[in-house]
């Protein structure tokens, strides 16, 4: 039994570290937060690394980045002016696994994380977790309220279990924010 509440301890410790410009790199322009890491992000330090994950597609098809990164390549976003961070830092096999104080604290962390790094826009990917977070039981996926002068805007949840976005609907979507991104005035 000690062996799988210790196996239980170490899968909730696992943190997955941003992906962020450094000082001396290009302005922050698009930060990209996730609801939490996976397992297999967790594990490989990559994220949204899980096989059949539609964000780097989604990514690349809403012209992002110039080709289809793969997540050992998640270094390459921050010379693009593109990083990426998550709500929760804590891994889970499932979003559903996070209490709903996990989520209003991690809210917190991330009003923070934007407050102190000034990106143009922030696309927080998955609209469920977005409700519970900012205390937005209405939101739909699209244009939030600004954080100062960050563009939000809640996108669809890119992990293969959520069957309710198609990969077209999804790049559609991400292609949105790209273009209010684009026009904002950061």
């Amino acid at each position: 039994m000690s062996g799988n509440v210790s196996q239980e301890a170490h899968r909730h410790s696992r943190v997955l570290a941003d992906v962020l410009p450094g000082p001396d790199g290009p302005p922050l322009r698009v930060l990209f937060c996730g609801i939490n890491p996976g397992l297999t992000s967790a594990a490989t330090g990559r994220h949204f690394a899980r096989p059949g994950n539609r964000f780097w597609p989604a990514l690349h098809g809403a012209g992002f980045t110039p080709r289809r990164l793969r997540p050992d390549e998640q270094h390459l976003l921050p010379a693009l002016g593109v990083g990426i961070t998550n709500i929760v830092p804590r891994a889970t096999a499932r979003a559903d696994e996070l209490s709903p104080a996990e989520l209003v604290a991690g809210g917190a962390h991330l009003h923070t994380l934007v407050r102190d790094l000034h990106p143009c826009a922030l696309g927080i990917v998955g609209i469920t977790a977005y409700r519970v977070a900012f205390a937005a039981p209405d939101a739909t996926v699209g244009p939030q309220p600004a954080w100062g002068t960050t563009l939000v805007w809640a996108l669809p949840n890119p992990s293969g279990l959520n069957a309710h976005w198609s990969l077209p609907a999804m790049v559609a979507e991400f292609e949105r924010f790209r273009l209010a991104a684009g026009a904002s005035s950061c």
